[in-house]
């Protein structure tokens, strides 16, 4: 009796981590937040502790396993509903370089030394930062780079090309105005809602909005 409800333990545990990777969605692991890892981590305690304590019955499982589940469920619809929430549990891109130049406040918010991120740069096959335009510390810790003109080879006068100055700057995210990205634009809400009226757009229809200077504003609606 007692391998048997060791067995069925194992097997309600089982299904609880799949249930739970459908709820993080088709994720990598390496995309997975440092919130997503932490319930994670939290559900594998729960059925560690339940696994071979007898006072523990598959009932006590289930209503810790379906309680725990609708708190992330409702954590998951609270931050896609609310944009406010999406800073404070799942974090948000850090500019670690911006057009060649450190930006030494990311880097101190983020507890980054120049040898870490020396590290991370040579992991993308980077070892020098005189080579780097942008450095972005994603949300799962990685991070992403764009190398200038000259250091990848795409040099503007031999492709007949102006590239960009900069990386696209996101403006509208699921119909509510980025203030960061304006700020980092240095333009006003005024001036995008300007923008938006000469497409004949709504704010409340944009799903996704950015902006670079070679292209200006580009939008995807909902539809």
């Amino acid at each position: 009796m007692f391998y048997a409800t060791i067995s069925l333990k194992l097997i309600i545990g089982l299904a609880a981590l799949i249930i739970v990777m459908r709820l993080l969605g088709k994720k990598e692991m390496a995309e997975i937040t440092p919130f997503d890892f932490i319930y994670t981590i939290l559900l594998g305690g729960i059925l560690e502790e339940a696994l071979y304590e007898e006072k523990v019955s598959i009932l006590h499982i289930l209503f810790a396993i379906a309680l725990w589940g609708a708190l992330i469920y409702a954590v998951e619809i609270l931050v896609q509903k609310f944009n406010v929430l999406k800073k404070p549990l799942k974090g948000e891109p850090s500019e670690l370089v911006i057009a060649g130049q450190l930006n030494l406040k990311e880097l101190s918010k983020n507890h980054i030394e120049m040898e870490q991120l020396r590290s991370m740069l040579r992991k993308k096959g980077i070892f020098s930062l005189k080579d780097v335009e942008y450095a972005v510390l994603e949300t799962d810790g990685s991070i992403s780079v764009l190398q200038t003109a000259e250091s990848s080879g795409m040099k503007p006068e031999i492709l007949n090309i102006t590239p960009p100055p900069q990386p696209s700057i996101m403006m509208i995210d699921e119909g509510e105005i980025v203030d960061k990205g304006l700020k980092r634009l240095g333009r006003t809400k005024e001036w995008l809602m300007e923008e938006l009226s000469k497409k004949n757009m709504h704010l409340q229809d944009i799903f996704y909005g950015e902006w670079t200077e070679q292209s200006g504003l580009y939008i995807k609606t909902y539809e």
